[in-house]
């Protein structure tokens, strides 16, 4: 690649992608110069019950993917000994965006992953949320997936408080 093409890119000072492409709901590349959904901001450190709340509103909004750009955020800023419950409901909201994106394989695959990080995180902190329940969610909607089951992501999103 030369180095005019390398400028073009859409990058940082420190060469690592900024990702500044409009996305559609779903977390999909747009073209450039479409208009997009607002994308979350990264980095931001909330406390955990505000890290649980916006997730849920994304959910129930239908945007899974920048519900688990919140998780993530949660994940890299929480301590270590939560990590495992982060990164699970973090899996979880990518999980349902591969199933909404029509990805079924990856869905599952990523809804099992979560449902089992959730499992493993065992007795810690956690925060309100009905552990169970999102564990039960996602291997539900885990298997109805992967027999073809198209989903609808606002309307079959994880309830994460009792």
């Amino acid at each position: 690649m030369g180095e005019r093409e390398r400028d073009a890119r859409d990058r940082d000072a420190e060469g690592r992608a900024r990702n500044a492409r409009p996305r559609d709901g779903l977390g999909r590349p747009l073209p450039y110069g479409s208009s997009g959904v607002e994308r979350q901001p990264e980095g931001v450190v909330r406390a955990p019950e505000a890290s649980v709340a916006e997730a849920q509103r994304l959910l129930d909004a239908g945007m899974p993917f920048h519900a688990h750009e919140v998780f993530e955020d949660a994940w890299k800023s929480g301590p270590p000994s939560e990590r495992a419950l982060w990164r699970g409901l973090a899996q979880l909201a990518v999980g349902l965006t591969h199933a909404a994106r029509g990805n079924a394989r990856g869905g599952e695959r990523l809804l099992l992953r979560g449902a089992g990080s959730l499992e493993a995180y065992g007795d810690g902190p956690a925060h309100g949320l009905d552990l169970a329940g999102a564990v039960a969610w996602a291997r539900g909607l885990a298997a109805r997936v992967a027999e073809g089951g198209a989903v609808d992501p606002a309307a079959e999103s994880p309830r994460l408080r009792a």
